[in-house]
């Protein structure tokens, strides 16, 4: 096929001059000008007298802090499934329709014309970010792999569809790129997750492969697949001797850079992290594995930043790029193109970087631990899982964890359910585990040692193992296979957890 990495490459540097060139501060600006401008006819923008904002400051002022709850019931459920200049001008032909990360009930996100475009041209900037750091990438002159949820969309009313926001931009890529790209319709429109892998799996093995996407969990169980169907293969880099890059994104990948390290042992192919949301692009990696992502200013989202702590505040601070601090977790609001004003993502983060403003993904807002004021977020988790894994060996593949009450004791302890990729470690180093993890945890957060001392406030944290494959088919049985679905990290959820709790239990 035709190798248009010179065309990207030349397109690489002019991209790359053009972010080097342009402040943030006043990108950003620009940004929420044109936002305003281009939708002050909607009622949104009648609402709050568009026409008349002439800063950041009085935008701030006049559009209030909203989640989506919010605008369901306000302004997209009232006129679902058509909403025609309702929070932004014309028709909005699709809805990204996720059940977030834990028990919810299926959302419905505008995503419009506009937005598609958005996100097609962050999707560029990951491979011009591949190309400036690899001076000899061929990476187009193959197919991407592209690892999504179902592209199997459902007709809400004529010309306005919902599904997965992956399955959306598949429909929407021009004709023309369409060659680079894998897996074809027919293969991507199956709706059962584990056909759909097996099948995408067995095709691709005569495919040039030079890049792939997906979150890491489901492309390690895709690997896997890869691996039964060529055992005596040498890995990634015999299956896919021109891969070039691993797009990841949607879930921390501590936990699973270990397994991708091993699984690219003599490959040529580098990981780059994306944070795309369902409402917008985010950030990319600029730099490499760990170095943090970059914030994308110039496609049409303006964002502002609340610290955690004032969230539940009536007049919590909104900061923007002109006044954020580096090394406060900030939670993420977003005015985009697809209508969304001051919206609340659910999303944490933490500055390392002010110019180009730089960001790591701490957590989510409902992703924290807080029943005895311990306090401790999925950031602080997610490495002392990594570091109680290191001390015994061993390499999580899933880990969730939740609060039990035990009924013989006074205060209760957090119980973490833990997948590796290999057998279940025995009781022995099941304990370290948990005593590392404690420790780890302690070291880290304040609230958290402050409540473990002497066991008062809160008991020493229990680990369950469990079998390779549990949490799959957990996911599974809740009609949360694959795509776009995430493990929650975190449930707060009584019910929930206890259901996890029970599946693990009979496994």
């Amino acid at each position: 096929m035709f190798d248009a990495t010179p065309l990207l490459r030349a397109y690489a540097d002019l991209r790359i001059y053009l972010l080097q060139i342009r402040d943030p501060v006043e990108t950003q600006r620009l940004v929420l000008k044109s936002l305003l401008s281009r939708a002050r006819a909607t009622r949104f923008g009648r609402d709050h007298q568009f026409s008349e904002i002439a800063d950041v400051a009085d935008y701030q002022k006049r559009v209030r802090l909203r989640h989506y709850e919010d605008y369901w019931s306000e302004y997209w459920q009232p006129e679902f499934s058509q909403l025609v200049d309702c929070t932004w001008p014309g028709l909005i032909r699709y809805f990204a329709r996720t059940s977030g990360t834990t028990a919810g009930v299926s959302k419905y996100i505008p995503c419009s014309d506009d937005m598609i475009a958005a996100n097609l041209r962050a999707g560029e900037d990951v491979f011009v970010h591949h190309v400036i750091n690899r001076p000899q990438s061929q990476v187009l002159g193959g197919k991407c792999l592209l690892l999504g949820g179902s592209t199997d969309l459902t007709e809400e009313a004529p010309g306005i569809s919902s599904g997965d926001l992956s399955g959306i931009e598949a429909q929407e890529i021009p004709s023309w790129k369409r060659s680079w790209f894998f897996p074809p319709l027919e293969l991507a429109l199956i709706p059962d997750w584990e056909e759909k892998i097996d099948r995408i799996a067995r095709a691709c093995l005569t495919e040039d492969i030079r890049a792939i996407s997906g979150t890491p969990n489901w492309l390690l169980l895709f690997f896997d697949k890869l691996m039964q169907l060529t055992p005596r293969c040498g890995g990634l880099r015999t299956i896919f001797p021109r891969l070039e890059l691993i797009i990841h994104g949607g879930i921390d990948f501590a936990p699973y850079r270990d397994r991708f390290r091993d699984l690219l042992q003599g490959s040529r192919a580098e990981t780059r992290e994306v944070y795309f949301a369902s409402e917008s692009s985010i950030a990319i990696a600029d730099r490499g594995d760990g170095e943090g992502l970059r914030l994308i200013c110039d496609n049409d989202t303006f964002f502002e930043f609340v610290p955690v702590g004032e969230l539940g505040n009536a007049e919590p601070t909104r900061h923007w790029l002109a006044n954020l601090e580096t090394g406060v977790e900030y939670a993420v609001v977003v005015s985009t193109c697809a209508g969304a004003w001051a919206y609340v993502l659910g999303d944490t983060v933490r500055f390392i970087d002010r110019d180009p403003p730089r960001l790591r993904i701490t957590g989510r807002i409902s992703y924290r631990l807080s029943t005895f004021g311990e306090h401790v977020i999925a950031e602080e988790i997610e490495e002392a899982i990594r570091s109680a894994a290191s001390h015994i060996g061993a390499t999580v593949v899933d880990h969730c964890v939740g609060v039990v009450f035990p009924e013989s004791e006074k205060t209760g302890t957090h119980l973490y359910i833990v997948e590796f990729a290999d057998s279940a470690p025995d009781a022995a180093r099941m304990d370290a585990f948990a005593h590392s993890l404690d420790q780890a945890l302690a070291a880290s957060n304040a609230d958290y040692r402050e409540r473990r001392a002497g066991n008062f406030g809160l008991r020493p944290p229990q680990a369950q193992a469990v079998a390779p494959g549990t949490f799959a088919a957990w996911m599974k049985g809740r009609g949360r296979l694959g795509g776009q679905h995430k493990v929650p990290r975190i449930i707060n959820d009584a019910r929930l957890f206890a259901s996890l709790c029970d599946f693990a239990a009979k496994r």
